[in-house]
């Protein structure tokens, strides 16, 4: 079973999503203003080659998937070690959990088709998660 499912089983069964730890890892990422937050993720991706992708995660219409490899070219090997680190998993397994998980959460964080300005982007996730709206 893939991070997406657990994560999304997780939700399924009542849990907060907060007990999910790549999900609190992406969430820090994108709340994160020393690296410009989920702005700063989006500009990462579209210099990185994937701008129709990551645009396709904000914007209304269907997201473009992205594969681990991409995940890996994009955020780099020390990053990828590090949340691997923090999971316990392979740089493979995390890059994968995110290439699954990063559509969807950049989507759902993006619902008018535009990064939101300011706010508590961890907050506001978490609520959702909480919620059930995230994965719904």
């Amino acid at each position: 079973m893939g991070l997406l499912d657990s994560v999304v089983g997780a939700l399924a069964g009542g849990q907060s999503g907060g007990s999910n730890p790549l999900i609190n890892i992406v969430m820090q990422m994108i709340s994160n203003p020393q690296t410009g937050g989920l702005g700063g993720l989006v500009q990462s991706f579209q210099q990185g080659g994937l701008g129709d992708v990551v645009n396709s995660w904000v914007s209304t219409g269907q997201n473009l998937p992205i594969s681990a490899e991409q995940i890996q070219a994009v955020l780099g090997g020390g990053k990828l070690q590090d949340i691997a680190s923090q999971l316990g998993v392979s740089t493979e397994q995390a890059s994968g959990g995110l290439a699954d998980l990063l559509p969807q959460l950049v989507d759902k964080l993006t619902p008018n088709g535009q990064i939101p300005e300011g706010g508590d982007m961890l907050t506001q996730g978490l609520d959702m998660l909480k919620k059930g709206g995230l994965f719904s």
